[in-house]
């Protein structure tokens, strides 16, 4: 039905109820009651966008990827990419080059700058064997993904067929990013991983300035708070300067970028400040961590004060006390030392190796600095505290090395959470990216503090949805002519409700095209019939059916049917086809005889001769014009089909002559004599009819229905008359006297 707009004074917008989806879904394929493989799918509206896309560093091979199985891969519009980390971006390359994904994929600059290194790392380190199916993907799919990739900066709108989508700066490292979508008026808030504490080089979270209807936000800590910055910075330095004293090796399993250039600027600032300690080197053992610098070097806009002011003097990334190794067999082990490597679960890679080696060995330390997720070495460590350790070989040896845990780890805590959530206060809080009991206790403790504002809270399983509704009234624009004059208080609009990007607007049907973003198009048809009845004939047919028949004898016409030759062909063309004399002769030109003059019908079919024996019809194809025609080829078949169309027109003319008896009898006996008029000079002599009515001379023309008078009050009763006397002769005729 035609939407009924009720109108109200003051208002530039009026609402009405729209039928559409108003159920929003939001499923974990990584990342639910777990952390790892974050991957998670919102659905609303007819979109489907996919926030994050990694790997859970726990597992190996296809089992580390997110359930993509659960999802159709095609049917997702977009790819949000929050942050370089493998947890959150392993598994891009994978998934645009091993599914039928088709969408678009969106991150920041120096996230896609270092995720071309991760993703080269990821697939050297992982150590997946064919035990494990092999690399999830090569080299060369790396660069296909990268050429499909567009990179976008922090607070730039882009709408993408209605969704609209821009980004704030996360905090948690270099080139991470929360995204807000924004989906027919309704904002998620999807917050990656984020940190609203600001540390040595990174700016703490952003707060969105807009309001947001549903929040996803990590859970990683829990209802934990962190220590504060300096006290973890001091707890960190001893134990590693003590250990060195002891004569002792410090291996720092970190994440090759990320944590690892906090904890470099920290150690290198140190060391510069006691030079009793230079003798104790400083080995960064990651190739990746070296390549990386570039990028940290070039974005340093998107960094701390403290950082661009350090770089007004000298880049602070340029390290004095520390020296880069690539690979194991660069390195020396021939002093005490401090040693960063990756990864920083010890799952495999130099970090597993060095703690192998140096795991007997109660002098030597290991600082975790960072989270660590189930089914990995570091996190047995942390929870277990084993006495023995299984080495890579299968050998078990004792543990002795000192275990220290020192969180860097750049995570909202629950201070930092509950904040975050008192100044955004969303209507739903969805978590992700924590442990079950992590996630179990925020989500007791959000419960108790928002439960009364109405704010619900889910804590969904990989692949369980969460579904949520929203009622909005929607507003529609009225625009065009519909809007020139503002419309009465209870009145209606008739138009065309367009719904384009979630946006509805009432056009006029004649402004659509306009409105619509839709080019029109006029589809004239013609269709050429050979015709061997005389013109009159057609014509006369033609008039039997149809009330509105009109000779067209515009200069424009008569050049388009000049323009054609006897046989139909454009005038001037030479016969196609051979050499003789037929072929060089000139067609002949058709010279239409007196009253062969293309017609018009019904204002909208055009029925011309084209040549001697071909006539065409032309039309502006629409459904009524398209019947009209059907009508018109209708009858030109049946004039050509019954060899009696001449005696029939013949008859009809007899019977016009009997018709202007009838009528002039009838007017003779309301005003008396009335005499047949002699002009001699027109062919439709005697349908014309003289009287004389009050004094006043009063001429009728009985074929062409014409009353004509001097008087005008004299002409309207005759007019009236004359139209009564037509009625009773054909009832079904259509009189073209003005009413009486």
């Amino acid at each position: 039905m035609e939407p009924h707009i009720t109108l109200g004074p003051g208002s530039a917008k009026r609402s009405f109820p729209f039928q559409g989806d108003e159920t929003l879904e939001f499923i974990p394929l990584g990342a639910g009651n777990e952390v790892g493989r974050s991957c998670c799918l919102l659905k609303f509206k007819g979109k489907t966008i996919m926030f994050d896309c990694g790997a859970h560093p726990g597992y190996r091979g296809e089992e580390s990827l997110p359930f993509f199985d659960e999802v159709d891969a095609e049917s997702i519009d977009l790819l949000l990419v929050t942050h370089f980390h493998v947890d959150h971006a392993a598994s891009v390359p994978y998934f645009l080059t091993k599914t039928t994904f088709k969408g678009k994929v969106y991150m920041t600059y120096p996230t896609l700058a270092i995720c071309k290194l991760v993703w080269s790392d990821f697939i050297k380190v992982s150590g997946i064997s064919e035990q494990y199916g092999g690399s999830l993907y090569t080299e060369k799919d790396i660069q296909e993904t990268v050429n499909k990739i567009i990179c976008i900066d922090y607070h730039q709108e882009v709408e993408v067929e209605g969704v609209k989508f821009w980004c704030y700066n996360a905090g948690h490292v270099l080139g991470a990013c929360m995204f807000i979508v924004q989906i027919a008026g309704v904002r998620l808030l999807y917050t990656g991983d984020y940190s609203r504490q600001e540390d040595r080089h990174l700016m703490a979270a952003e707060m969105p300035s807009v309001q947001v209807h549903v929040l996803v936000v990590e859970s990683t800590y829990g209802v934990q708070t962190h220590e504060p910055r300096r006290s973890r910075e001091k707890r960190f330095l001893e134990a590693v300067v003590s250990t060195l004293q002891l004569g002792g090796r410090v291996l720092l399993p970190v994440f090759a970028i990320g944590r690892a250039q906090e904890l470099l600027l920290l150690l290198d600032e140190y060391w510069r400040k006691n030079p009793e300690l230079h003798r104790y080197p400083i080995i960064c053992l990651s190739g990746m961590a070296k390549r990386c610098i570039a990028s940290y070097q070039t974005y340093i806009n998107q960094m701390n004060n403290r950082i661009r002011h350090l770089n007004d003097i000298e880049n602070p990334f340029e390290f004095r006390h520390i020296r880069y190794m690539t690979t194991m067999a660069e390195f020396q082990d021939n002093c005490p030392c401090v040693v960063m490597a990756s990864p920083g679960m010890l799952q495999n890679g130099p970090s597993r190796d060095l703690f192998d080696r140096w795991c007997e060995y109660r002098h030597n330390s290991v600082v975790i600095t960072g989270y660590c997720v189930q089914n990995t070495l570091a996190k047995e460590l942390l929870d277990a505290q084993p006495a023995t350790h299984t080495l890579q070989d299968g050998k078990e040896v004792p543990l002795k090395i000192r275990v220290h845990y020192i969180s860097f780890s750049a995570h909202a805590d629950f201070i930092q959470t509950s904040q975050f959530i008192d100044e955004l206060r969303p209507s739903h809080i969805v978590l992700v990216h924590g442990e079950a009991n992590m996630m179990a206790s925020l989500k007791k403790q959000l419960v108790s503090k928002y439960e009364h504002m109405g704010v619900g809270v889910w804590s969904p399983q990989n692949t369980e949805n969460v579904t949520l509704t929203f009622h909005e009234s929607k507003v529609a624009k009225v625009v065009g002519s519909l809007a020139v004059e503002r419309p009465k208080t209870g009145g209606s609009l008739h138009g065309v409700v367009l719904h384009k990007n979630f946006q509805l607007t009432i056009v006029g049907v004649d402004e659509m095209g306009a409105h619509a973003g839709l080019e029109v198009s006029h589809l004239i048809q013609r269709q050429s019939i050979p015709f061997h009845q005389p013109w009159d004939v057609l014509r006369f047919h033609l008039s039997k059916l149809f009330d509105s028949i009109v000779e067209i004898k515009t200069d424009k016409e008569m050049m388009h049917v000049d323009n054609f030759s006897a046989d139909g062909s454009v005038k001037g063309q030479e016969a196609a086809g051979g050499t003789g004399k037929e072929g060089k002769e000139k067609k002949k030109i058709l010279h239409f005889k007196e009253k062969e003059f293309p017609i018009r019908i019904l204002d909208a079919v055009t029925v011309r001769k084209t040549a001697i024996n071909m006539i065409q019809l032309e039309w502006a194809s629409n459904p009524v014009n398209d019947l009209v025609a059907d009508s018109v080829l209708s009858v030109v078949l049946q004039t050509l089909s019954n060899p009696t169309t001449n005696k029939a027109m013949i008859k009809e003319e007899n019977c016009e002559n009997e018709m202007v008896a009838i009528v002039k009898t009838m007017l003779e006996e309301r005003y008396g004599a009335v005499q047949v008029v002699d002009q001699k000079s027109k062919l439709s002599d005697s349908s014309m009819l003289g009287m004389e009515v009050d004094g006043w001379e009063v001429t009728v023309d009985v074929v062409n229905q014409v009353v004509s008078c001097e008087s005008a009050d004299v002409q309207k009763r005759v007019e009236g008359v004359f139209k009564r006397i037509l009625s009773c002769l054909h009832p079904t005729a259509t009189c073209s006297c003005p009413t009486a």
